[in-house]
């Protein structure tokens, strides 16, 4: 199940941007975040794809979403400015933006790719 994170829960599992100034990954495992607000077409398409990959990478990944209407100050704080925008962060290294409703292959290509390929040569 995709989860629905406030800044609270965001500061809590994602990045406390409020204490570290750096990139600094706060969750066990990599996840992508949407950002999304319910008006939004392209973000109606992609939920259920997210829903299905949640099921898919069930304990690889968290998947979370970000109402950017009510959470306004986290959708600043990324730059987001057009939505469906994902963030995808490894639990290494620099998080990656992807603006746009991707199809499920290519956000499979880049869960393999950006959160995934350290883990898999283990």
């Amino acid at each position: 199940m995709t989860e629905h994170l406030n800044k609270k829960t965001f500061l809590e599992k994602v990045f406390n941007y409020e204490v570290n100034k750096e990139w600094k990954y706060e969750g066990a495992l990599p996840c992508i975040i949407d950002f999304y607000a319910d008006w939004c077409g392209p973000c109606k398409m992609v939920a259920p794809i997210l829903e299905e990959l949640s099921s898919e990478f069930d304990g690889k990944i968290n998947i979370y979403k970000i109402n950017t209407e009510v959470e306004q100050e986290l959708a600043s704080a990324f730059g987001v400015r057009s939505i469906p925008s994902m963030l995808f962060c490894p639990t290494n290294g620099q998080p990656q933006m992807s603006v746009g409703a991707l199809p499920k292959d290519s956000l499979i290509q880049a869960i393999n790719d950006v959160l995934l390929k350290d883990t898999v040569s283990k």
